[in-house]
């Protein structure tokens, strides 16, 4: 399940984000952290952290460093 969600975020890096102007408001960038999150919590917990991650982005939010927590559940 792991390696079916990040060869999807791995499909949108490669096809679908260089068609779009660069525009993250965070750092690492939405995707990279997604891939990271699945890769050190699994899919179910690391795609959860990505959807909150995604979630935040929108014009109020004030994005910056935004890293991957090492702990499951996140301390905020």
């Amino acid at each position: 399940m792991k390696q079916i969600f990040i060869a999807i975020i791995r499909f949108y890096q490669k096809a679908i984000s260089p068609l779009t102007p660069p525009s993250c408001r965070f750092y690492p960038t939405c995707s990279h952290y997604g891939v990271e999150a699945i890769q050190k919590h699994g899919a179910v917990k690391g795609g959860f952290l990505t959807v909150r991650r995604i979630s935040k982005c929108h014009p109020f939010h004030e994005g910056g460093l935004d890293p991957v927590p090492d702990e499951w559940p996140p301390k905020k």
